[in-house]
């Protein structure tokens, strides 16, 4: 094997890795919040925590992470990356409480910062011209893969073994993309660093985020009785007060406030904010309500929503010519549209729809007719408008910047692109609850839901607890089904307002270079290869 054919796998098995982790834990929340013991948190405000954590560590560090590959060495940063993660993810594995397991994944997140921007610069640095693109094909048909059955995986690993699986199978795989790293690829740094270490706007940022997505999480848990989360928000309120005047007057800040002189960039990264937060909601409430309330099994809720993920893979990039013939602005419309269609579809789901056995010992592997009828058309056009959006929105940030800043821009738009979700899934953690709670008193009265112990025991979105009548679990379902139908009607409002942003406020001049998305993120966030393409007279 060549040096630059081991770095090209290096790369792809590093990212590999965090898309994996990234696309298997929501399959994987109902099980660790039943199995491990929780002390101080609820579980449903653990498995916020679990997957908002992974979010923050990763939208906090991923500017600075960048600014570290470039100024100390590719291969040293992403080794670090790739150390950090195997660890995090081992002990994740060995967890021995919801709480550890969060801290832990904050963890991870770090370490997934580190390790995806040093995996494409090693792929951008190794290769050039034509080998370049097909090395970009290749990361992103393997990253695709990944996306596509990655959820699945995940599904079999936590019914035939356990949650802890989900994490252990990360180690070996580190293993070897250490091995690769140590192997074949090569150091690499500037010659000189361009600005320094914003450490200040990288804690206001982590501040910001933490503090408000967790205050107001542990508030509505706790009825607002505690004042940890009134100081958890006001810490969050205040840093993110600070924020903008730090970026005005840091020598070097950590997202320079020039960029957002382009109108373009600006627009697009408001929509990128509603728009990924929606789809966050989306399918973080949906695999939850798949198993936790309708009775799926992990493996069948991840191969359930794999039909929109599959569409993206196949088709984003191919239908980027869209674009040049229909202009991208209109796509940016129509695509948000599309999907806000498809969420409220999803909406419709009724709380009889029948259960889902994906397993070695079901008697068929035939979805019921539930998931024909309620499910897959939603997803269907959901993914249909996402594969007509994520091309253009990333073609539209890289284009309304100057190519020197496009490393920089593309990190602040993937930053955002982690942003929306946090605040996204706190703020509807606080309705969401609010709602099951209020439909549990009105159908089962003989229930106090202000007690911490009810509360434990009955949780949106999940199964109750040993104990629980039959006339209360019935109550529940029907008030989780009335909460995830809020959270499709949200996650459908933020879409249409992501449309009607686009719509509004891009300024695309006719004649503009085209730009093509050689390569798509198969995780709904973000694509990764830009390429220039040449406008043919006819």
């Amino acid at each position: 094997m060549t040096d630059r054919r081991g770095t090209l796998w290096a790369a792809i098995l590093g990212s590999g890795i965090v898309f994996l982790d990234s696309s298997v834990l929501t399959v994987a929340l109902p099980r660790i919040a039943r199995d491990l013991p929780a002390h101080v948190v609820g579980t449903l405000e653990g498995e916020s925590y679990v997957y908002n954590g992974y979010l923050l560590g990763e939208s906090a560090f991923l500017i600075l992470a960048g600014w570290l590959t470039d100024v100390h060495g590719r291969r040293r940063i992403f080794t670090l990356g790739l150390a950090a993660f195997g660890v995090s993810s081992l002990l994740s594995g060995f967890a021995s409480s919801l709480e550890w397991l969060i801290v832990l994944r904050v963890l991870q997140g770090i370490s997934g910062a580190l390790i995806v921007p040093g995996s494409l610069a090693l792929v951008t640095a190794s290769f050039s011209g034509e080998e370049q693109g097909r090395a970009f094909g290749v990361w992103s048909g393997a990253s695709a893969g990944v996306a596509v059955l990655g959820p699945m995986l995940g599904g079999l690993l936590v019914d035939a073994l356990s949650w802890r699986a989900v994490f252990l199978i990360n180690v070996p795989l580190v293993l070897v993309a250490l091995w690769l790293t140590r192997r074949y690829v090569g150091e690499g740094r500037v010659a000189a660093p361009s600005g320094s270490l914003d450490l200040p706007g990288t804690v206001l940022t982590a501040l910001a985020l933490a503090g408000l997505s967790v205050g107001a999480i542990s508030g509505q848990q706790r009825g607002w009785s505690n004042p940890s989360a009134f100081v958890a928000l006001s810490i969050g309120a205040i840093a993110t007060a600070l924020l903008p005047w730090w970026m005005l007057r840091a020598p070097d800040p950590l997202v320079p406030p020039a960029l957002f002189r382009s109108r373009n960039f600006t627009v697009t990264n408001l929509s990128t904010l509603v728009i990924y937060a929606a789809l966050a909601v989306t399918f973080y409430y949906l695999t939850l309500f798949l198993q936790g309330t309708l009775g799926y099994s992990a493996a069948a809720a991840g191969v359930a929503t794999m039909p929109g993920v599959l569409l993206l893979a196949l088709f984003s990039s191919r239908l980027g010519g869209l674009s040049a013939r229909y202009g991208a602005r209109w796509l940016l419309t129509l695509g948000p549209m599309l999907m806000a269609v498809g969420v409220l579809w999803l909406s419709r789901i009724p709380s009889t729809s029948p259960a889902w056995d994906l397993s070695a010992a079901a008697q068929t592997f035939t979805p019921p007719s539930g998931y024909v009828t309620s499910v897959l058309p939603g997803l269907l056009v959901f993914g249909l408008g996402a594969t007509l959006m994520v091309a253009p929105l990333t073609a539209t940030v890289m284009r309304s910047v100057p190519v020197e800043r496009a490393g920089v821009a593309s990190a602040v738009n993937t930053a955002i692109s982690d942003v929306g979700p946090q605040l996204a899934v706190a703020v509807l953690f606080v309705a969401m609850t609010q709602n099951f709670y209020g439909a549990l008193a009105r159908d089962a009265p003989c229930v106090d839901v202000t007690s911490a112990a009810v509360r434990h025991a009955v949780a949106p979105l999940n199964v109750p607890g040993p104990g629980v009548s039959e006339e209360v679990q019935r109550a529940a379902r029907d008030a989780s089904t009335g909460a995830f139908r809020l959270a499709m009607v949200v996650a459908a409002v933020l879409l249409f307002a992501g449309a009607l942003i686009n719509g509004a406020g891009l300024r695309i001049p006719s004649g503009a270079p085209l730009l093509r998305v050689a390569s798509p993120d198969p995780l709904w966030r973000r694509c990764r290869h830009i390429a220039q393409e040449i406008r043919r007279e006819s």
